[in-house]
């Protein structure tokens, strides 16, 4: 039976997961994201939880805090001045928020059920190795600690029952070493799945801060659901205007440039990295382009759909494109693979994000097939 402290706590707990799922529109739409704190757990800010409080009823009807009075009567037979309180008083309501911590898996469960997400299938074989560790036999040898009582007694009373000194009617039984019996550890390996997610994003100079805060939100949520879907993710970053590069988390998110745009350099780069490092027999490759939508040229675009459909495409498990929507973008570019794709097709998911509150559903649309 559970201590009921357990009990109490897995009740707080299923609270506060509650409390994270009603709020996640507002945290994600607001820009605000958990925070880890090491060993897959991550601090979440929530509206403080309050506690059930007395409400007096009528005053007719009798007890403490009843009848007339007004401010600065005295109380309890106390000298007043018939003045009300003087001080200074806030005219805000306080900070009521909290953080409270939640595994990965816990906040992808929250997204997962809020968005209705499948779990998804995956593609590659299995191909990271681990090895696990399970006490399911017995030895004879091993240290103190792992000793089975039980076991060892049954070898004593075995071994005195077929000498014959076992004695019915003083069941004594003493185990000597050669009784003693020890849990035993079984190695065994097992394969699981592997993924890489390649994140591409157009920097020029039509992609502004608020299109990056966007990418950037979207791509958290997007990495916590795919790592509790998989054992082991590798994230890649390229970024790109005319030219593209490969940088790390920091770079990816805080570089601008002022060039032009050639969205087949980031494809191409995509297309290396591929070809380099995951085979797609033993990898789910997941390529990510956010963009607002702008190519240099018509040429461009074809090039882009060329290695789309001979590189990229027959690799990945999906490949996502989301079109943040900027004043100075054009937008052609999703008409483009719109054109080409359609929205029946499984290799391919567009995504149209007009602003923060549009994120929940771009990832939706993301993630919403188990791809």
């Amino acid at each position: 039976m559970d201590h009921p402290v357990k009990r109490d706590h897995a009740r707080f707990r299923k609270i506060i997961k509650g409390r994270v799922r009603d709020n996640l529109k507002k945290y994600v739409s607001g820009g605000e994201m958990p925070i880890p704190k090491g060993k897959g757990v991550f601090k979440v800010p929530m509206p403080q939880i309050e506690t059930p409080r007395f409400k007096f009823g009528d005053k007719q009807q009798g007890g403490a805090g009843q009848g007339d009075g007004q401010p600065g009567d005295p109380v309890d037979g106390q000298q007043g001045d018939g003045k009300p309180g003087q001080g200074e008083v806030g005219d805000t309501e306080g900070n009521k928020e909290l953080e409270v911590e939640l595994t990965v898996e816990e906040l992808a469960s929250i997204l997962g059920d809020e968005l209705e997400l499948p779990n998804i299938e995956p593609k590659g074989k299995k191909s990271l190795e681990s090895t696990t560790n399970k006490y399911s036999s017995i030895g004879t040898v091993g240290p103190d600690s792992l000793k089975h009582y039980k076991r060892s007694y049954r070898e004593a009373l075995k071994r005195q029952v077929a000498t014959g000194t076992y004695d019915s009617k003083n069941p004594v039984i003493i185990p000597i070493k050669s009784d003693m019996r020890y849990r035993s550890s079984n190695t065994t390996v097992e394969y699981e799945n592997s993924a890489v997610v390649i994140y591409m994003m157009d920097v020029s100079g039509s992609m502004g801060d608020e299109q990056k805060e966007i990418v950037r939100t979207e791509s958290f949520w997007i990495n916590l659901w795919l790592k509790s879907q998989y054992k082991d993710i590798e994230i890649r970053y390229i970024i790109h205007d005319a030219t593209a590069k490969e940088v790390e988390e920091e770079v990816f998110f805080k570089t601008r440039e002022s060039g032009g745009t050639l969205i087949s350099s980031a494809l191409k780069l995509c297309r290396e990295i591929i070809q380099s490092d995951y085979n797609s027999s033993e990898w789910n490759i997941y390529p990510f382009h956010f963009s607002d939508g702008d190519n240099w040229s018509t040429d461009d675009t074809k090039l882009c759909l060329d290695i789309l459909d001979r590189d990229i495409l027959p690799n990945s498990n999906v490949f996502c494109y989301g079109q943040v929507e900027s004043r100075y973008g054009s937008g052609q570019f999703y008409k483009d693979l719109h054109t080409k794709y359609g929205t029946d097709n499984e290799g391919v998911i567009l995504s149209k994000i007009k602003n923060k509150d549009a994120i929940l559903d771009s990832i939706k649309e993301f993630l919403g097939k188990g791809k």
